[in-house]
Formats: C-alpha cells, structure tokens, sequence
C-alpha cells in the first residue's frame, strides 16, 4: 500500500500516534544526556577527565548521521513502528552497554544510542503525516518535538538521584525498563501502523540515496541547509549558556542551571508556539524565517550582556532566546514532510536530518574554535546570531522555489 493511499487513514489515531512519538523522542533525548548529568561519576570510573565525558554528545550525534541515512528506507521495510520499536531497544542497550567501566564500552554505548536516536524521526514523520490533519500538522510536529527538552529535564532530574541513590552504574541499566515497557507498548499498535510497509523496498543499496533525494528538490535542499544553521544556534545555546553565565557575568553554578532549566521550558513553549502560528499563518517556511529572524535578533541581545544587568533582566533575554532557538523543530520537521515527493516522506526526513545533525557537530566545535580568538563567551553569540540569519536567507531561498514549484504546476 501507498503511502500516500494510507496518509491521512485514521485522524482518530493522532492522539496515539502523537503520544507514541512523543514518548520515544523523550526517552531519547533522556538516554544521550543521561552520562552528561552524571558525568563526574562516569569520569572517575573510567579513568579519565569530566569533561572528556562530553565527547559523548559528538559520538551520539556521529551514530545518529550514519542512521539517519537509512532511517527512511528501514522505515519504508519493516514499518515506521518496528522502527521505533528498534530504536527504542537501541536505547536500552546502549545504558546497559554503558555500565561496563571500559572507554571503549562507554564509545560503543554512545555510537548505539546515536543509531537509535537517527532513527526515530523518520519513523516519527511517517506515522504523523499518516495520522494527522494536515491543517493542525505544523502543532502536531511542534508537540512531538517537545520530547527533545522535556528529555533533558527527565535526564537532569533523575540521573544524579538514581546515580547517587543507585551509583551511576545501575542508573544507567535502569534505561533497560523503559526500553522493555516501550517495545511491548508498540507491539500493539503494531500491525495497524505499518500495515503500509513494503518488504521489497530498498534500505542499504545506497545510503547516499536519501541525500541525493533531498539536494535533487530545491526546495528540501535549501530548507535541510537551513536547519544546519538552526541547529548550530540550537546548540551553541545549550552547550555553552551556562559556562558563559558563571565565566563571563559573574552568576553562580547553581543559580545558572536553574536558568538554564528555564531555558529549556521556554524552548518547550516555543515548539508549541511556533507549531500552532505556522498552521495559523498556513506558511511553514514563512514561519521558520520568522522565528529565525527573532532568534537571531536574540542572539545579537546576548552578545551585549553585561555583568552589571539583573539576573531577571539576563534570564528574560535567554529565555526569549531559547524560545526561538529551541522552538523551530517541530515546523521544520512538518515542511520537510510537506515539501517530499509522494510516498518519501521517511526518506526526505532522513536525508534532511543528516543534514540538520551535520550543524549539531559543527556548532560546538566551531564556538569553542571562535571563542580562542573573541574576548568572551558573550561576545562569540554575535556570530551565532549571524549564523541564524544565514539560515533565514536560505529559509526564504526555499520558499521561493517551493512557490516556482507550485506555480509551475
């Protein structure tokens, strides 16, 4: 069966799907940054400094790019819920993987949840233009992506207490439950979901096909490069927002990472937000160019932060900083769907996520690069903030060849 014969097929089932969804991204998100939150433990176990830890985060993403490549097609073989099913798994193993104090166990471990992780949106596209009203898609997709910071919030509240509680080998192994009780959870809406898969489609012929998808429609190629500039912001924001608060304006560790904490909620509102504006104003590329452009507006605010402003005053900016920074996936992930070719949704969102997970390895690595030759953290924010407007001019490069597309027809 089609996909597009299948799309739309039971609206009734979007409160499922969306919890479905919701749920794996937030167990995602929670598994990669469970190790960040106990890093100091997992550090002194293995031998080797703290902030060595965080080169998780690049082996993470560095599974997730290889994935993603395959994400669509995988999706296209064996269902977008058995998809999620192994991603889900992949999750599990790898915090059980993680307990073996080995540095190698500990790389495989991150390289699995990465695998894991580039699978889940494909699938989740899939399932979600499936089974949902297009008019409500830009909220739908908004929602979803809100697993992404309530995950950090998940991870943030419950690593130290179980590692401290447990030690931070048995936190780690405790992922496995969730993974179980997730995998039985899909099992039942199993064969009503991927009641469209194919069993001849191809999946590893070539990896590069799902790039190659993307880059031949003008439209997807521009929007996918426009998200690596997004995602760069996204996380030159959440990386290094609390370093700067303590190192440059003088705040301390624990007041930041409550602000931080605030940040992320702000990003959580913004999905939502910028969802439902993008199904109201019926312009998703509009909307993406507008949130860019406020973010980057943001971005530019931060870069004049002084140690003499209030902590209210700081807070409020970041806040409306994270707001946009945080709040463009959902939007994002909905034009993808909308601007692939009939029946490659999966494969389009996999394609355009290599790209989008492409900005998540640059962005750190080139604000710490720029950061050695800017006087401090605060000031390095005026190139994120020209970063994002980048990404509002290939936003509107997209939509001017999605309108020539559509008047062309």
């Amino acid at each position: 069966m089609s996909e597009t014969a299948t799309e739309h097929a039971d609206a009734g089932q979007t409160p499922a799907v969306l919890t479905a969804t919701t749920g794996a991204l937030t167990f995602a998100a929670a598994t990669a940054l469970f190790p960040s939150a106990i890093a100091p433990e997992i550090a002194d176990a293995l031998g080797v400094s703290p902030a060595l830890v965080g080169i998780q985060v690049s082996l993470l993403y560095a599974g997730a790019m290889v994935s993603s490549l395959i994400g669509g097609g995988i999706t296209r073989r064996i269902g977008a819920c058995r998809t999620t099913q192994w991603a889900v798994g992949l999750f599990g193993l790898g915090g059980v993987v993680a307990t073996l104090p080995s540095l190698v166990m500990f790389i495989l471990a991150s390289l699995l949840i990465g695998l894991g992780y580039g699978l889940t949106n494909p699938a989740a596209s899939h399932l979600l233009v499936r089974f949902s009203n297009p008019a409500r898609r830009g909220l739908v997709f908004g929602l979803k992506q809100t697993g992404v910071p309530l995950g950090g919030v998940v991870a943030g509240a419950l690593a130290p207490t179980l590692a401290v509680q447990f030690g931070w080998q048995s936190a780690l192994a405790l992922l496995a439950l969730p993974a179980l009780a997730g995998v039985l959870l899909l099992q039942r809406m199993r064969y009503q979901w991927d009641d469209d898969r194919s069993d001849d489609a191809p999946w590893l012929a070539s990896p590069m096909t799902d790039i190659r998808l993307v880059w031949a429609h003008h439209p997807l190629r521009w929007t996918a490069l426009a998200s690596f500039c997004f995602s760069t912001t996204q996380l030159c924001l959440t990386v290094f927002t609390v370093t700067m608060l303590v190192e440059d304006l003088a705040i301390s560790l624990v007041t930041a990472g409550f602000m931080m904490a605030a940040v992320q909620i702000c990003g959580v509102a913004g999905r939502i937000f910028w969802g439902w504006f993008a199904d109201r104003l019926g312009q998703g590329l509009l909307t993406l160019a507008v949130t860019q452009s406020f973010t980057a507006l943001l971005a530019l605010s931060v870069s004049f932060m002084q140690p003499s402003w209030s902590i209210g005053t700081i807070t409020l900016l970041l806040c409306l900083f994270g707001f946009g920074a945080l709040g463009w996936n959902g939007v994002y992930l909905a034009q993808i769907a909308h601007l692939a070719p009939a029946g490659q949704i999966a494969r389009a969102s996999g394609g355009a996520l290599f790209i989008t997970f492409a900005g998540v390895l640059f962005g750190p690595a080139a604000f710490s690069a720029l950061h050695l030759v800017t006087p401090t953290y605060v000031s390095t924010f005026a190139a994120v903030a020209a970063m994002s407007g980048l990404g509002v001019g290939l936003v509107i490069m997209g939509r001017a060849h999605a309108l020539h597309a559509a008047l062309a027809k």
